[in-house]
């Protein structure tokens, strides 16, 4: 596959996401035919909203980190190829889940499957893709494996739970804001990178530092989210602008509005979250956009995207190295 890119290791032209994801085409195609396999259930009703979720577009970005991670190390095995179904079905499953909790009617820029098929529908299919998710990791028979992932899913919980107890609080600190990202979406990053190393028996050394690219770049990716839902088209986003602000999540932009705009200023701010008020949208707005809320929250995922990238200079050069790295600028350059 190398031979079909033009990606150098020493190149200062990095690769677009595309051309990324030709990296693993191969891999992937595997990896989404097990997923369907996977999914393959006498449940009629598990099919079909498993297969919606999972096919309603996304970019399977953790799936793809595993791999390229994988392939910075040296051959792909089969194990990488259902840590990455594994992830991506954990991924999904959370997904699902905080749709509910969030009451989302939009995922990807089509109707979520809550509000297709329900929310008790949409909990059990993603408790049932958790399961088939540790089902299929046992296969790998590594206890090493096993204890990532249940501590991924541990902090995960840990970081839904933290985010809801945040909710309609404008009190909430940067600090605190980072814990719950940290937690609820970093660290499936970063458990994808690492797992990459495990599988190829790369030594703790290596292991670590791709784990910390992978929690640096989960956090960037993230904050730049929380930016894009001030600053991207409905279209572009794939949900309903606002959605934040309606669901009373205190983000970054929002946080630091409060923390440096002029007290009639961070008052809008602070009412709009305590009631969840969508309707406040564009008073909120237009004092984000005042207070430099969202250049602010960019300027910090830069500095995370730098940190991931740092990470992985122990890495020896290679088209794949250089992918990780055009990632992480990816990351902070998107807008969507």
């Amino acid at each position: 596959m190398a031979s079909q890119t033009n990606l150098s290791p020493n190149t200062k032209q990095h690769p677009d996401f595309n051309t990324i994801k030709g990296l693993t085409t191969e891999e992937t195609k595997a990896v989404d035919q097990l997923i369907l396999d996977e999914l393959s259930s006498d449940v009629i009703l598990i099919n079909q909203v498993g297969h919606y979720i999972v096919g309603n577009g996304g970019k399977r970005l953790r799936p793809m980190l595993l791999l390229l991670a994988a392939k910075a190390l040296g051959p792909i095995h089969n194990h990488h190829l259902i840590l990455a179904a594994v992830i991506e079905f954990i991924h999904t499953a959370t997904l699902l889940h905080d749709d509910v909790v969030d009451e989302s009617e939009l995922r990807r820029g089509k109707e979520s499957a809550n509000a297709v098929w329900g929310n008790a529908a949409s909990v059990l299919v993603g408790d049932y893709l958790y399961s088939s998710a540790f089902e299929m990791m046992v296969r790998t028979n590594n206890m090493r494996v096993m204890e990532i992932l249940s501590k991924t899913t541990t902090a995960i919980a840990e970081g839904e739970v933290l985010q809801l107890l945040n909710c309609n609080n404008p009190e909430t600190t940067e600090a605190k804001y980072l814990e719950v990202i940290s937690r609820k979406t970093a660290i499936l990053f970063s458990a994808a990178t690492r797992l990459g190393a495990v599988i190829s028996q790369s030594g703790p050394e290596i292991e670590d530092n791709l784990a910390r690219y992978g929690q640096h770049l989960g956090i960037a990716f993230q904050l730049i989210d929380d930016a894009l839902d001030y600053k991207a088209t409905k279209e572009e986003l794939g949900k309903n602008l606002g959605d934040d602000l309606a669901e009373g999540k205190p983000t970054l932009p929002l946080i630091h509005a409060i923390q440096v705009g002029a007290p009639e200023e961070t008052q809008i701010i602070i009412d709009a979250i305590k009631t969840g008020d969508r309707d406040a949208f564009q008073e909120v707005y237009n004092v984000v956009q005042k207070t430099q809320a969202i250049a602010y929250t960019e300027q910090r995922a830069h500095e995370e995207a730098q940190k991931a990238i740092d990470a992985i200079t122990i890495l020896p050069d290679s088209i794949y190295k250089t992918a990780l790295i055009a990632l992480a600028e990816f990351s902070v350059q998107r807008n969507y």
